[in-house]
Order: structure tokens, then sequence, then C-alpha cells
């Protein structure tokens, strides 16, 4: 189902021990399948899908516990709901009905210990749900809304959380808010799980940041802002919470004869510490940052095509060797071989994934 242009060599594990799996999530909305289990070929990388399931309406983003082995998927519908799966040779299994988060417009989730976290964006705030020991979801949702705008009349009028990513060692969460420019750090209450407001770190006005990563060593995060092409890079102190703006760097180049609108979507780090990488909207492209100077220095040294249009996910296999843009708007999965001196991503192959909007692996 998928063509391989090019392919390496290696048997890294790439999903969980039972077999080589990764998960892609797909608008239903748009004709997408919903979830669909692929099997991955430890040698090329290449995505085989194997089955899909629409027990969940528009899943534009997953995650995977890896204590539980429960894979989550949220739908980003209104009615912003939650579904929880468990993974089995045959495909995936519901763990009861999807859960709804009190928040309308989820675009994404993450694990925090016991608690499953949403960002929602249309209501502009986060949601965290308790998890059973079996990894099912369970109710009430405990809510945070966020609130501030921005000075994009069209995009910024009120608060738009994009992602919701627990810290390294668990004591934090950081969610990016699009609509306010800003970045929210919070604990979550021993007793409710309720997401407690700790600091929030105002960035340029007007930039709209949509999704962050952490450098491996903890220290340094990078946040990739959508409605301006730009990486701002940020310190990062676990310990006491706090998040510290230094530099920001182009992602894009803006303005020049021809060039098109770029609007970044999400932002990867290579599990060495020695690169990021970028998937650019608009641009249909992937920039390629070497972290050769140092964490807080990301230089841009190249940009490639995404392999299809409109990526808006990009993810990193657990190795580091390979990265997989889902280019929802042109309906694949494209992956790529990343040149281990340079970073920079090599087509190896792609995949028809209608509506894509990510790719998971165990």
């Amino acid at each position: 189902m998928g063509d391989a242009d090019s392919g390496v060599g290696g048997t890294d594990r790439t999903a969980d021990g039972g077999g080589h799996r990764a998960w892609i999530g797909s608008f239903t909305s748009g004709g997408g399948r919903g979830v669909t289990t692929a099997a991955v070929d430890p040698a090329t990388g290449a995505l085989t899908p194997l089955s899909a399931t629409d027990a969940v309406a528009d899943p534009s983003y997953l995650a995977h516990d890896p204590v539980t082995g429960v894979l989550y998927a949220v739908s980003e519908t209104e009615q912003g709901a939650v579904g929880a799966f468990r993974t089995a040779a045959a495909g995936l299994v519901p763990l009861g009905a999807a859960v709804p988060v009190g928040g309308s417009g989820p675009t994404h989730l993450g694990v925090a210990g016991r608690r499953l976290l949403t960002a929602n964006y249309t209501s502009g705030s986060v949601s965290s749900l308790p998890l059973a020991a079996d990894g099912s979801i369970g109710e009430p949702a405990a809510v945070l809304v966020h609130q501030g705008s921005g000075p994009d009349a069209g995009r910024q009028k009120g608060p738009h959380a994009h992602q919701v990513l627990p810290a390294p060692g668990g004591r934090w969460v950081l969610s990016v808010d699009l609509g306010t420019d800003s970045v929210r750090v919070c604990a979550l209450d021993p007793a409710t799980g309720t997401p407690v407001l700790h600091a929030e770190t105002a960035l340029r006005a007007g930039t709209g940041p949509r999704h962050l990563a952490f450098h491996p060593s903890g220290e340094v995060v990078y946040v990739l802002h959508e409605l301006e092409p730009q990486l701002t890079v940020c310190r990062w102190n676990g310990r006491s919470g706090e998040l510290q703006p230094v530099d920001e760097v182009p992602v894009a180049s803006t303005g020049a004869p021809g060039a098109a609108a770029a609007y970044p979507s999400a932002v990867v780090t290579s599990p060495d510490g020695r690169f990021v990488w970028a998937a650019v909207r608009g641009a249909d492209a992937i920039a390629t940052f070497s972290l050769a100077d140092g964490a807080e220095k990301p230089l841009l040294t190249s940009t490639v095509p995404c392999g299809g249009t409109w990526p808006r996910d990009l993810t990193a296999d657990p190795s580091g060797r390979r990265l997989y843009a889902a280019n929802e708007r042109s309906g694949d999965v494209t992956w790529f071989d990343v040149d281990r001196a340079t970073g920079e991503p090599r087509r190896a192959g792609s995949v028809a994934v209608p509506a894509a909007t990510c790719v998971v692996f165990g």
C-alpha cells in the first residue's frame, strides 16, 4: 500500500515489543478512517495499514501510554471527547465509550501519571481526566479555563489552547495557547487532578504559539509559532517551573517574491539532542536546525519538501533515524530517513491515509 523509494539497514525496534506498530490519526469528517493501526518495517520504516476504527470521531491527535499500553485519541469536535483503546494483534479494542472533556475542539492530549490531559482549542481550556488501573478513562473532567487574547482579530479574539505537555520529571504541565501568545505552567492538584496555574510566560504578540518540544537535556524548550514562522528558544527550570525566552529563529523565509505563506505546525527534537525539525504548512516543507553550536542556538541548515500537502504533524520514530509527516490535505503519510551527519530528511516512501492528522509509535 506504500511506495519505498529508498531504505536503510538496521533492526531498530520502532514500536511495542509485540511487533512493530504505529497508529495514524485522521479526520473522519474529511473522509479519514479514524485511527489506523499500521505495521512498521524495521529495516525501511515503511508503514503498512492493517486495520482501522472510527469509534472516535475526528481523532486529530493520539497518545500512547507505555505503562498500560493503552492508546488515547482526542475527538476534535464541538462536544469534545477522548477515547481509549487496548492495543491487540488484530487492531484496537475500545475501552468503553468516548468520554467528554468539558471543552470544545480539543486538539492535543497527553498522559501525566494517572491523569489524561487535553488542550481544548475552541473553548481555550485544559482538561484533566482520571485514569483507572487498566487505562480506561473516568469522569468528570477537571477544567482550567485560559484567559486573554491577542492582536490578530481573526485568530486571537480569545484563548486557544493548542497543546498540553507534561514536563520531564512529571512535576509540571505546560500548555501552549495560540490565542494569548503565551505558555502556561501548571501543577496538578494531588487530590482532584485539577490543573492549577503556576506561571504564564508571554511570547511576542501576534505570533500564535502552537506547539513546543523539550531538548533531551530537559533544560531548553523550543516553541513553534503558527501565525508567524518563528521558533522561540526558551530556558526551562524544572525546579522552579520557570520558562524564559532567550531567542527567536525564523523557520521559513517570509516576504520573498513567490514565497508561499508559511504556517508551522509541529516541532520535533532528535533523541540525541543534535537536531530540531519543524513542519511548515503552506510551504509544505520540513525545516532542519542544527544544534552544533549548543541547544540554545539552533541554526537553520536545510528545508526539504514534506512529500505532500499541509503537513499537520511531524513525528520521529523512537530511534530518531526516521521522520514521519502526516500530510492532511494530500491524504498521505510520508516517511524520511535522517542523514546522521546533517540531520537532513531524505524521502524514503509514503502511504495513502486520507485526511491524515498524526503518527504515534508505541
